[in-house]
This record gives C-alpha cells, structure tokens and sequence, in this order.
C-alpha cells in the first residue's frame, strides 16, 4: 500500500495524541506482553492504513478509538477461537510462585489487577469501560459504539458496580 504525504501526517499526529490510550487499551485487552506489543503494533498499523477513508465525518479521536477497538475485537476473537483458554509452556514458566509474591503495595499492581478483570467482561462492556476510563462521555462513547448514550450511562454505571465488586474479589483470592 502506498501512502500519500496526509496519510502520513494524520497517523503521525494521531499517534502522538493518542498513543497512550492504545497501549492501555492494548493492556486492558492482553496480559502477555509481548502479545501486547503486537497488538499494539496491529492497531497502528490499522490506524495509519485507515486515514487513507478518513472523511472527517467524526472527530479525529472518535475516529482511533473505532480503529483501536476494532481491531482489539478482531484479536479477542481471534484469540478465543485459537487458545480457548490454553496455557502455553511459556506462560507456566512465567508465573510466580506463591511464597515469593510480595504484598501489593504499589498502583502498577493493582493497575494490572484491574486490566485482568477488565479482560474478563465480554468485549462490548469491555469496549464501553476502557473508553470510559480514557475519559469518553457517554455520548462520544456512543458514537464510538454505535449504541445509544442513555444505553450506556446505564451500562457505565452498571459496569462501574461489577468491577468494583470483582476487583474486590480478586484482592481476597
């Protein structure tokens, strides 16, 4: 594919305003980091592939946001299709043993507990509370979504109660 000169400039100012909302999102979708990378890397290059149909009809947040969440859809999908629920080898290696984890005192832990149970919700919830956590209202929300904004300030706040309550969970485990 070739690029034209906007292409390039829409992706390369893209990439930098948003840039950190697609690695949470990436985080927020997969555990395995270099998985991740390659997620991430997936979603830029759908974004810069994308500016070559971009109108303008939306703004240009909305506009990633749809690509990211697509293509992390696509990959969840994807991934469900492929491991059902598979360790790999590698994945076993890598977990800790119990005696040696220490007590979870710093905000990257618990970061990490909160992604994991994000991971757990089904992909449009999933969709709705990381756009939510990036700061979307409810009606940017829709927009990106396609649903209604009074449908998802009710799942906001539903999801809002689920998470608290699972997070919760996952501390006493």
């Amino acid at each position: 594919m070739r690029a034209n000169p906007d292409q390039d400039a829409r992706y390369t100012q893209a990439a930098a305003a948003h840039g950190p909302a697609l690695q949470r999102l990436a985080a927020a979708v997969e555990a395995n980091p270099e998985r991740r990378r390659d997620l991430l890397q997936d979603m830029h290059v759908a974004l810069w592939r994308s500016f070559t149909a971009f109108d303008g009809r939306c703004s240009e947040r909305t506009w990633v946001y749809r690509v990211a969440h697509n293509v992390a859809a696509t990959y969840v999908d994807k991934e469900r299709r492929t491991h059902r629920g598979a360790v790999t080898l590698d994945e076993i290696e890598q977990l800790p043993d119990a005696q040696n984890i220490p007590a979870e005192v710093e905000a990257g832990e618990a970061l990490e507990r909160l992604h994991a149970v994000i991971r757990q919700l089904g992909s449009p919830d999933r969709q709705i509370i990381t756009l939510y956590l990036e700061g979307l209202d409810a009606a940017a929300i829709a927009e990106v979504t396609g649903l209604s904004p009074g449908a998802i300030a009710t799942r906001i706040s539903r999801l809002k109660s689920t998470l608290a309550r699972m997070f919760h969970e996952t501390a006493n485990v």
